[in-house]
């Protein structure tokens, strides 16, 4: 009795997966390549789970040493992630680019994320001594303050805190989800950005806000914003939790 052949995949995604004969690179880099490259273009979405490892095996026609190389690989680029008992997931990360002024609000929305903001603070204020220092303020100025904590598909991802002159924005509450989008519509855009990064740890109410340990490290980017005139109008510290967030540079000789 001949062999039973088995049936191709009802799932495109698995055959674009394949890893080719005729390539020399070894096979666990060929599917690992693939994947990644289908998850970062939108094929997986965030919190996809993948196929368990004996599917992905008979499909892709590898042994299960060649699969698991090629997933312990797309695992260390933070784009999945194995829960042990419940399988192999896609993971919410989201890449910002460190080469150009892009909204957060539009960076989530080109990756196919809903962004979100849930407000904790709008509201005109006396300007700190830091504040002064890095808008070039006079010592009486005020400022309009907005705090907010950022999410991707109802999961918070960071806690933004931005300060701008009264001048700019005077009225804190008419800024919806798009503090650029604002300013952008009033014919303020931000044209360049210097951007400071540093880690830090948690403190427990900011802990509280990311659903992160007490004392646990995070990337804290302070970013100043300036308008076509030259002049600083945005300071923005924003605390990124390590687990949703990548920065990406593309560097050129």
């Amino acid at each position: 009795m001949p062999a039973k052949k088995s049936k191709p995949s009802r799932d495109p995604r698995l055959q674009a997966l394949m890893p080719g004969d005729g390539d020399a690179t070894p096979r666990y880099l060929q599917l690992a390549r693939k994947l990644a490259d289908a998850i970062q273009g939108g094929s997986w979405k965030p919190g996809d789970a993948l196929p368990p490892e004996r599917v992905l095996c008979e499909e892709l026609k590898i042994s299960r040493v060649t699969l698991r190389m090629a997933l312990d690989a797309v695992e260390e680029q933070g784009l999945i992630a194995r829960r042990q008992g419940a399988g192999t997931f896609v993971t919410r990360h989201i890449e910002h680019p460190l080469t150009s002024l892009t909204s957060f609000t539009d960076t989530l929305r080109r990756k196919g994320y809903e962004p979100g903001t849930h407000w904790l603070e709008r509201q005109l204020r006396p300007a700190s001594a830091e504040e002064i220092m890095r808008l070039g303020l006079s010592p009486q100025a005020e400022v309009s303050a907005l705090t907010r904590l950022r999410s991707a598909d109802g999961k918070v991802i960071a806690y933004e805190r931005s300060v701008l002159p009264r001048r700019v924005l005077p009225d804190p509450q008419a800024v919806g989800e798009s503090l650029y989008g604002w300013l952008d519509a009033h014919g303020m855009p931000v044209v360049r950005a210097l951007q400071y990064f540093r880690a830090v740890n948690v403190d427990k109410r900011l802990a509280g806000f990311l659903e992160m340990k007490e004392g646990a490290a995070i990337l804290r980017v302070m970013r100043i914003g300036y308008a076509r005139d030259g002049v600083a109008i945005e300071l923005t510290d924003t605390y990124c939790h390590g687990d949703y967030y990548d920065f990406v540079a593309e560097l050129n000789r």
